[in-house]
């Protein structure tokens, strides 16, 4: 039995170091972790892949599958293209994006939401001169107050219903967390319009950015590569220095 737990251990210390060093992706090295504690007997054959049934990984997958669909057809993309050159003040840039992501966050992962939506934001920074951070920041916590809304919106919802289900034979409906998460969504976002001063500056002029989101969102979000889109300068405006 001892010897048990230290198997256990072994492999969840050499599943950590994998996910931290990045090389291998994580759904590999999740699913060899399991294939390993199998192969040692740690884990019965009978339950090693029990858990592929659950609702909970159905409903997640679902949703996975719906932000991909949302992020392919472009529409969130194009809806902020239209919308960006009224985006003139920071107040209200952190406004309409936060709410965005919020409102996509209530439908899909949250992930997939920033990375919908942080070109956008790298963007719009540009062309107003402020700095990038003072949009990502809202945006992440926006889509995270997003999550509270649906029962799809985020993870912890479905493992709760599922809990619920177990211990009174009811889950919790899609919409029985919107009453309490959109008053809670839209009083964060309120906030974030008027507290996002009290983020700390940067430190210097405008640092060159990528357009598009970095390769560990990718990575995670497994997005298309739609989301980035050229920025618009204006005629007297100084073309970005060339990557090197």
């Amino acid at each position: 039995m001892i010897a048990s737990y230290w198997i256990v251990f072994a492999i969840l210390l050499v599943a950590v170091g994998l996910f931290v060093w990045g090389r291998w992706r994580h759904d590999l090295v999740a699913v060899a972790a399991l294939l390993t504690g199998v192969v040692t007997g740690v884990v019965p054959a009978t339950e090693a892949f029990k858990g592929f049934s659950d609702d909970v990984v159905v409903l997640v997958a679902a949703a996975l599958v719906v932000s991909a669909a949302i992020s392919r057809s472009g529409i969130v993309d194009a809806l902020v293209q239209r919308v960006a050159p009224l985006l003139t003040t920071t107040r209200l840039q952190v406004l309409v994006l936060a709410g965005l992501a919020a409102s996509l966050s209530g439908f899909i992962k949250n992930i997939a939401a920033l990375a919908i939506l942080i070109p956008t934001a790298i963007q719009l920074a540009r062309r107003s001169g402020g700095s990038p951070s003072t949009l990502l920041m809202p945006l992440a916590f926006a889509s995270l107050l997003g999550g509270l809304v649906t029962l799809v919106a985020g993870s912890p919802n479905i493992i709760v219903s599922r809990v619920r289900a177990e211990e009174t034979g009811q889950p919790f409906a899609m919409f029985d967390f919107t009453p309490v998460g959109v008053i809670v969504a839209v009083a964060g976002v309120v906030y974030l319009a008027v507290a996002y001063r009290l983020l700390p500056p940067t430190a210097g002029p405008r640092r060159r950015t990528p357009p598009s989101t970095s390769p560990a969102i990718r990575r995670k979000s497994r997005l298309p590569p739609i989301v980035g889109w050229p920025a618009r300068r204006s005629p007297t405006s100084s073309p970005p220095p060339k990557a090197r």
